[in-house]
């Protein structure tokens, strides 16, 4: 395999980690799967203090922050992880890259974030879950309500950053969103629901443009699935799409398996 990044990416519930797994296994490359709390190219589970914000904390609170924390761009990156059994996590929760930070200071971290990977990849192959499209599109557009051109813009950054390791997306599209996220809750939950529908609802996007419940989250989905696949058809990297794969897996395993195999080929 050439490609020493493949980004497996689409909506909720479409298969993702599924087909990352599955391409890691058939091409002997590296999966990273979301959630991992330690991705190799991502903030998922990081605090940021800049000198101001560390100000704030005293005594031992301050020596078990500088500890754990690694100095970058002005300022310490925590690692939340290390505090979650601790009183001082409820107080690092509001410094979140994700979720809490405003954007001119999670952007610089994320491209940075990027930029060390790409120079600390060495020889290895990896397959990323949700990190290319998802993320940068639940904050850009769900969270931040930016447009469709200042989120294409930054996916861009991100698109000529990674270009050295000759990435290619894999795009699981689904149009049948609402039955795919019905079909998942028996295992995901209704608590899961409940938080991804409040998030889509209640984040800029969502109450611009007044989004409410379950219906509302699906037309959040809807929108991002459409603006998600006309940003990949401008950038310049190769990509696929599976069609709703989870109709036969068998079947887009092998279109997959092919189509991979043709691209590294070329």
């Amino acid at each position: 395999m050439q490609h020493r990044l493949i980004l497996a990416e689409g909506l909720p519930c479409s298969g993702k980690s599924t087909v990352t797994k599955f391409i890691a296994e058939q091409f002997g490359m590296t999966a990273v799967d979301e959630g991992t709390g330690d991705h190799p190219a991502d903030y998922e589970f990081h605090a940021f203090l800049d000198e101001a914000a560390l100000a704030g904390f005293f005594g031992s609170e301050r020596r078990q922050i500088l500890k754990a924390a690694e100095p970058l761009m002005n300022g310490y990156l925590v690692p939340l992880a290390a505090f979650r059994e601790t009183p001082l996590f409820a107080r690092l929760l509001p410094f979140k890259i994700y979720d809490f930070l405003p954007w001119e200071t999670e952007k610089p971290l994320m491209l940075d974030k990027w930029r060390r990977f790409v120079n600390g990849i060495g020889t290895r192959h990896y397959v990323f879950n949700c990190v290319f499209l998802q993320n940068p599109m639940c904050e850009t557009m769900m969270r931040f309500n930016q447009t469709p051109a200042e989120s294409a813009a930054y996916i861009g950054e991100i698109a000529e950053i990674i270009s050295p390791l000759d990435p290619v997306v894999v795009y699981l599209r689904n149009s049948r969103i609402a039955d795919s996220i019905r079909a998942a809750l028996p295992e995901r939950g209704e608590e899961w629901c409940n938080a991804v529908t409040d998030y889509h609802c209640n984040g800029g996007y969502g109450k611009a443009h007044g989004l409410t419940g379950f219906d509302g989250y699906i037309a959040a989905l809807e929108e991002r699935q459409s603006r998600e696949l006309a940003i990949l058809e401008k950038l310049d990297i190769p990509h696929l799409c599976l069609y709703d794969p989870q109709k036969d897996w068998g079947a887009a395993y092998r279109h997959l398996t092919e189509r991979l195999t043709e691209m590294s080929a070329d």
